[in-house]
């Protein structure tokens, strides 16, 4: 097992080298287009259902077909960078990501538009697990925490910076701006992998469990649809509900069955067997949830509730970007030197006091309140990543690293996809029979005690992540009535 080894240099952790900055660097740069464009679509919706005269039932499918490529994917990532090499699948999935998004941008209606999005999902479901076993290889356990946090930003900026850029694009260029944008740095995220990452050789004798691949990938594809399909106007008692969730489960539950008995599983459940990588895993879905979630809730409510404007309200949730890349650029030292537990400790209850400014919110709370607790929910955000990753990868052999890095990013989507659609469903809830922007105010409010119960909720698994290791004890002072020895030469 892999575990923090003590330095030399007074107990501090190893600095990070250069090789290690360019790879997460490059990772950055590439997964940030990712991140980016499974939100920077969403303002863009109403500009394609009237540009292609479609439906919003059948364009929204451009954002969900997006999601259940990425869900559908995620598995046989861990597979192929052990069978291949880490390397080979990251700049794979560049490529079909990028080929994708030039297709998406020259979709002549919106069934193409669709089938293109599935595709770019497809390379964009391999484009973070591939990047973060990268750097997981790279840094080594003892430099985790720093190395997570530079990766962090593209996944903690990206939700909230992609309905800002989608809404400037939209306002001032051509829809297929939001794909196009994604050339210029697909390009250079694939000439610098080439130049300047080490080749990773892969395993020949890896073999492809292809009934576990049968039955995770449908699952997960299923659970998605079905999870968004509660939503919808006939909410469980729809078809699409009923089938997506109870056949994804029973499928789910059939690799569970078949994962614990196979010699060489897509994903190794044994993970789980040990504490921090459990613990790790449901601080991952119960977080990817509430943040997935709140970030369709709170556009909303700066627009319905407080009557702003796509851009605007975009523009207001900068503050937790900012406060998010502050704590990030802060803890990773931190949690390399054993801290993890309470760095996440620290960040769950701000998080809970952010969304608890939320829950009290009315239409006329002072924009300054407002940005000060997304400021904290930010702060609070940017302490979960790096202690998670680096809990759940010191718990695990470095050769395991691929597999782990998708079992966790498994984890993070269903509960992202779970949560999206949980909040909306609540949400719509509650904003039935609204006639006000009072009781639209007071409709977000009940939304948003979901946010600070379920982060609440995952103090509990926060607190069964490793103590700090304790320090070696100095030497003791010189005991009386007893001389000092020559100190030997």
């Amino acid at each position: 097992m892999a575990s923090t080894v003590q330095e030399t240099n007074g107990g501090a952790p190893p600095p990070l080298e250069r090789k290690v900055l360019v790879v997460a660097a490059i990772v950055v740069l590439g997964a940030i287009m990712t991140v980016l464009d499974a939100t920077i679509v969403s303002v863009a919706i109403e500009t394609l259902s009237r540009d292609f005269n479609s439906p919003l039932a059948t364009i929204q499918w451009v954002m969900t077909g997006y999601v259940l490529a990425l869900a559908a994917v995620i598995p046989i990532t861990g597979w192929a960078a052990d069978r291949f090499g880490s390397k080979r699948v990251w700049m794979t999935s560049l490529v079909f990501f990028v080929g994708g998004s030039l297709l998406c941008g020259l979709a002549w209606d919106a069934a193409s538009l669709i089938i293109f999005r599935i595709l770019q999902g497809l390379g964009g479901g391999m484009v973070v697990p591939a990047g973060m076993t990268l750097v997981a290889q790279a840094a080594g356990p003892q430099r985790m925490g720093r190395a997570m946090s530079i990766i962090g930003v593209p996944m903690m900026l990206g939700p909230v910076l992609g309905p800002i850029l989608g809404g400037v694009l939209v306002s001032s260029a051509p829809w297929q701006w939001i794909f196009f944008i994604n050339l210029p740095v697909g390009a250079a995220a694939l000439l610098w992998s080439w130049r300047s990452m080490e080749n990773t050789p892969g395993r020949r004798s890896e073999r492809l469990d292809v009934l576990g691949l049968a039955l995770l990938s449908p699952s997960l594809a299923l659970l998605v649809f079905g999870v968004s399909e509660l939503s919808g106007p006939d909410g469980f008692g729809s078809p699409g509900t009923l089938i997506g969730l109870f056949g994804g489960l029973a499928l789910l539950v059939l690799f569970v069955l078949h994962a614990l008995r196979a010699k060489q599983p897509l994903l190794d459940l044994r993970h789980f067997a040990k504490r921090a990588f459990a613990a790790a895993g449901a601080i991952q879905t119960l977080m990817g949830s509430t943040l997935h979630g709140t970030m369709l809730v709170l556009p909303l409510f700066y627009q319905l509730a407080r009557g702003e404007s796509p851009a605007v309200a975009g523009l207001l949730l900068v503050p937790q970007g900012i406060g998010a890349a502050v704590s990030m650029s802060l803890t990773g030292k931190i949690v390399d030197r054993g801290h993890g537990r309470a760095v996440l400790l620290t960040g769950l209850p701000l998080i809970v006091l952010g969304f608890g400014v939320f829950t009290q919110a009315t239409t006329g709370t002072s924009y300054v309140l407002t940005s000060a607790a997304l400021f904290v929910i930010g702060l609070g955000t940017g302490c979960m990543m790096s202690p998670v990753a680096a809990a759940a990868y010191q718990s695990v052999d470095r050769k395991d690293i691929p597999r782990a890095t998708a079992t966790l990013n498994i984890t993070q989507r269903v509960g992202g996809a779970i949560g999206t659609a949980l909040y909306a469903v609540v949400l719509d809830h509650n904003l039935a029979g609204a006639q006000s922007k009072t009781d639209i105010a007071s409709a977000f409010d009940a939304t948003f005690w979901w946010a600070v119960g379920l982060t609440a909720l995952a103090i509990l698994p926060a607190l069964l992540l490793p103590a700090p290791p304790a320090k070696p004890k100095q030497p003791s002072a010189q005991a009386p009535g007893r001389v000092a020895e020559p100190a030997a030469k």
